[in-house]
């Protein structure tokens, strides 16, 4: 770490009066762990990092290998938009490494930062926007809303309208730039977008939202949750992200000469994307309740196709508009809110990567109705469709070379164990549906 960034993160954290600094990272589920320090105690942990127990952390070090070291990223230094007990605290991101200072292949932050080089060799940088969508529920033991406006709805003054504008200030604070913020078509449920930026940073930035998102909604006695689908009937949560390549500093989806403005590196990204979608589909959308939301009927994408504005499709490409080249990009619409985005970003710039490194070649898009088509319809355009259960994630996943190299094997190991766990402990559940169903019956 240069000896200058570390001496003005230090002189910076002293300016504000800042007493105690979080030192982030993420597991490889997407959990936020976190050391609370000393500022007294800073300039070590950035010159020599923190030592901890590996062990202890979800998919991290086996016991007999545990030592793990948190090195703070400078770069990351943000102030929290709140206080704790009338004291500023600061936040940085670490690093993961190894007590040799090698980068620990676990670490998710790593995972991205390798594919993320993989790009930079072939000329491109790798930019992305993510859409979260979350629910306020009353508390985290029910479901109760706290309003039932719907899909753009500019509802009468309450506390979920002030609760979002509340959390929009709190992100700017942050240094975190909003686009615009709105109500979803789901009862309570709410969307705040985050203005493009490059994939780590990024993928940081999410962390940081979905904390400031919960936060906001503890300070005023409510619970913010980001469940891809927390109530039967409505609709779920998705994280559409759309994303981008520059080259050069222009954007290479771009195309002046194509009647939709979209180059053959765009369409062979696309074509990566979709080739892959199956496959990805564990890391994008983890949960088994995930796979509650990926059903026909509620805007969630279910058929492996693209359209330029259906929104039926699993890849979307927006409208382009004059003067907007840099603008121009490719949305999927199957994420959920609930993944890891540093994995959930790494392995869609794999796939797409893959597309242009094979020059795979993209098929027509959709104009029609994806959902209103039969299934020989489907069949005929060559339609798939992605998993239906997280069982069916978990076998698409493993035979998958392409996100094996993605992730790395620890982390495509430990996943694969953990989903298999997750899906077996789900399985063998009697619910209480089943109760209902059967009970008086049987």
């Amino acid at each position: 770490m240069p000896q200058e960034l570390r001496h003005d993160v230090i002189q910076q954290i002293k300016d504000q009066k800042i007493e105690f600094i979080h030192l982030w990272f993420t597991d490889v589920l997407g959990f936020l762990k976190a050391f609370t320090m000393d500022v007294a105690e800073l300039e070590m942990a950035m010159t020599e990092g923190m030592g901890f127990d590996g062990s202890s952390i979800q998919g991290f070090a086996r016991i007999q290998e545990s030592d793990m070291i948190a090195y703070p990223d400078p770069k990351t230094l943000k102030i929290l938009p709140w206080r704790q007990s009338g004291q500023a605290v600061a936040t940085m991101f670490c690093d993961i490494v190894h007590p040799d200072g090698t980068p620990y292949e676990a670490d998710p932050r790593y995972v991205l930062k390798r594919q993320l080089e993989r790009a930079a060799k072939m000329g491109y940088t790798f930019f992305v926007g993510p859409e979260l969508e979350y629910y306020y529920f009353k508390d985290d033991r029910g479901t109760e809303v706290l309003d039932r406006g719907t899909y753009f709805d500019q509802t009468t003054r309450d506390l979920a309208v002030d609760l979002r504008k509340d959390t929009v200030r709190a992100l700017k604070r942050f240094g975190i730039q909003v686009e615009y913020s709105h109500h979803e078509v789901g009862p309570s449920q709410h969307e705040i977008d985050l203005r493009y930026a490059e994939a780590l940073n990024m993928a940081d930035n999410v962390m940081t939202y979905r904390v400031v998102v919960k936060e906001v909604a503890q300070q005023n006695g409510v619970y913010a949750s980001f469940m891809p689908k927390p109530m039967f009937g409505e609709a779920g949560s998705g994280m559409h992200v759309h994303q981008s390549l520059f080259k050069d500093g222009k954007n290479a989806f771009y195309d002046a000469n194509d009647p939709f403005h979209l180059s053959a590196i765009a369409k062979s990204y696309i074509a990566g994307i979709l080739a892959h979608a199956r496959e990805t589909c564990l890391i994008t959308n983890q949960w088994v309740n995930s796979y509650k939301r990926l059903v026909s009927g509620y805007e969630a994408p279910v058929y492996i196709c693209w359209a330029h504005r259906n929104r039926s499709a699993l890849v979307r490409v927006p409208m382009y508009k004059p003067g907007k080249e840099n603008a121009t990009r490719v949305e999927l619409r199957s994420p959920d809110p609930a993944c890891n985005p540093y994995l959930a970003f790494a392995v869609m710039l794999a796939a797409g990567l893959d597309g242009i490194e094979q020059g795979l070649e993209l098929a027509p898009d959709v104009t029609d109705d994806v959902y209103e088509m039969t299934q020989a319809e489907r069949d005929l355009g060559g339609i798939g469709t992605l998993p239906g259960d997280l069982d069916e994630a978990i076998v698409e996943m493993e035979k998958s070379q392409m996100v094996r190299e993605a992730l790395g094997d620890q982390v495509f190991e430990y996943i694969l164990r953990n989903k298999r766990a997750e899906w077996m402990n789900y399985h063998t559940r009697v619910t209480p549906y089943e109760l209902e169903e059967y009970l008086p019956l049987l």
